[in-house]
């Protein structure tokens, strides 16, 4: 992927999609980035880049069941705002699963993996980090105030940041937590990161909530345990008030580059529409950071990140061509493809048909808290989705198909279902407690291609048999999918499902699965047929 538009600039977000909470760190010239993953497994999802422009993804930190509990995480539970760190030839990955566990530090000598199992952290709160400094491995994260009373000594806290110290192999706190700074004054101070430059320790927060008051604060002191002073110049970037493409931009990390030259990541959305909305989720943004002579740091444009700015001072990566089509050849599935809660069986998904994938529902549906379902994150507000799957429903409560989903109470999905007559395609609509099935057409045959486009406002969801006869359902409104509707903090996932939730399902089998983004940004179904009679039927016996 790549948000490169010319050889001197480049456009933010520069990993579209659900990206959030980005954390970055530097070996050399090589540059390693991670993000939360939430109730999705595997978890933390890990990507590498030499110009922080085009990224490729090495896989996830968290890839095995004895890592990652997600039994009991909620939509949006789950794993919360991970920090990689690189040293004396070690990764540390630092995360919350707010589900299950706390605090957790996982290593590394590679960062491709393997991971170590996690060690706990005796610490509340969220959005942990690791500064190592003068043989010292502070550990900070924010406060949770408890029912009885902050757990550290401030009997004037509300919330704020703690700091302990850590032995980061074992977890084992060296130092007890202590109450460093309450931030600026905005609601919510968490994402703590901290940094030495000069004689200056320098604290980096979010404050304001992950909303639409979203922005990144610093303050600095001369000890890392403070006390911390607020810049005079104010936020280190906000987009309140700000006529801008991106919006709540905030959860900053800093590094530099191999010249010195100093850099952010952050989060922030794209809204479409005249009341503002999203569906994708929060995505990875980057900006420059300058150093005022009085030793305060600037960001981007006073403040703004602006979509298209010039690139980093780095030699531009060849540009990556999206991959339309994963014709699942390999025994593994490709780091895009992500389960709910917990994995199906890959050797039987990925092995028991080789070249294609092969989904067995048992008890579970796709409203259900481990629905059969293999999702990758939507990156455009206009594509085109196209699966083939041969599917023969042999009970009346099983389907199979393709789903767009936010979570198990927001989706729509293209159903192939048992009828009278063979099967029938039905097109489901789940908004909250409310569920409509609409019925699309009766189908002959067992080989079927299943198509979603989408634009800013809308999916339409297709179905094509072995007849070469295409029937298409009514528009769904896509403004139920987004986060001002839907709640949470994660963005929309699509990809091919199967449900059972009265037994044992008939396999379904998926032989491909394209995603292309419209570059005009408006996905129509001509476009579609276009792409069509380019790469859809490739492959297809």
């Amino acid at each position: 992927m790549t948000g490169s538009i010319s050889p001197r600039t480049f456009t933010n977000p520069v990993i579209p999609g659900f990206h959030p909470d980005p954390s970055i760190c530097r070996v050399g010239d090589q540059f390693y980035l991670v993000v939360s993953s939430f109730e999705y497994f595997p978890g933390i999802p890990i990507f590498t880049s030499t110009d922080l422009v085009s990224w490729t993804p090495l896989g996830h930190v968290l890839d095995r069941p004895s890592q990652l509990d997600l039994s009991s995480a909620p939509p949006s539970g789950g794993i919360y705002a991970p920090t990689i760190r690189h040293h004396n030839g070690h990764f540390f990955v630092t995360a919350t699963n707010v589900s299950g566990g706390g605090h957790f530090i996982v290593h590394a000598e590679d960062p491709a993996g393997p991971w170590s199992e996690p060690v706990w952290v005796d610490q509340n709160g969220i959005d942990p980090s690791l500064f190592f400094d003068r043989g010292h491995v502070y550990f900070t994260s924010n406060i949770e105030p408890r029912p009885e009373g902050p757990h550290i000594e401030n009997p004037d806290f509300v919330r704020g940041i703690q700091q302990s110290l850590v032995d980061p192999f074992t977890g084992r706190l060296l130092a007890a937590p202590q109450f460093i700074w309450g931030g600026t004054g905005g609601r919510y101070p968490e994402a703590p990161h901290m940094y030495r430059r000069g004689e200056y320790y320098y604290l980096v927060l979010a404050e304001g909530g992950t909303e639409y008051g979203h922005m990144v604060t610093i303050g600095r002191s001369s000890s890392p345990w403070g006390p911390f002073e607020a810049s005079p110049w104010g936020p280190l970037v906000s987009h309140r008030s700000v006529a801008s493409p991106l919006q709540a931009v905030g959860h900053a990390d800093l590094f530099t580059l191999p010249n010195g030259e100093w850099w952010l990541v952050a989060l922030g959305i794209r809204p479409v529409g005249q009341w503002p909305r999203h569906l994708l989720g929060r995505e990875t943004v980057l900006a420059p950071v300058r150093w005022r002579d009085d030793d305060w740091p600037e960001a981007g444009d006073q403040g703004e990140i602006k979509v298209e700015q010039p690139r980093p001072a780095l030699a531009a990566e060849p540009r990556v061509e999206h991959n339309a089509r994963d014709d699942f050849d390999l025994q593994t599935l490709a780091p895009k493809w992500q389960f709910v809660r917990r994995p199906l069986e890959v050797d039987e998904v990925c092995g028991a048909r080789p070249g294609w994938l092969t989904l067995v529902a048992t008890k579970s549906a796709l409203d259900g808290l481990y629905p059969c379902f293999i999702g990758r994150r939507q990156q455009h507000y206009s594509f085109v989705a196209r699966t083939r799957i041969e599917y023969r429903p042999e009970q009346q409560d099983e389907e199979a198909g393709i789903a767009v989903r936010m979570n198990e109470t927001h989706f729509f999905a293209l159903a192939i279902r048992r009828h009278a007559e063979g099967v029938e395609a039905t097109l489901r609509q789940r908004v909250g407690a409310l569920e409509v099935c609409a019925d699309v057409a009766v189908l002959q045959g067992s080989d079927f291609v299943l198509r979603v486009v989408g634009d800013d406002d809308h999916y339409r969801f297709s179905i094509e048999g072995c007849d070469g006869l295409v029937h298409t359902a009514a528009s769904v409104d896509a403004r139920f999918l987004t986060t001002e509707f839907a709640g949470g903090f994660t963005g929309v996932f699509v990809g091919p499902y199967a449900a059972s939730p009265a037994g044992r399902s008939s396999p379904a089998y998926v032989d491909w699965f394209d995603y292309l983004p419209e570059p005009d940004g408006k996905a129509n179904e001509s476009s579609a047929r276009t792409i069509e009679k380019t790469t859809a039927f490739v492959g297809r016996n």
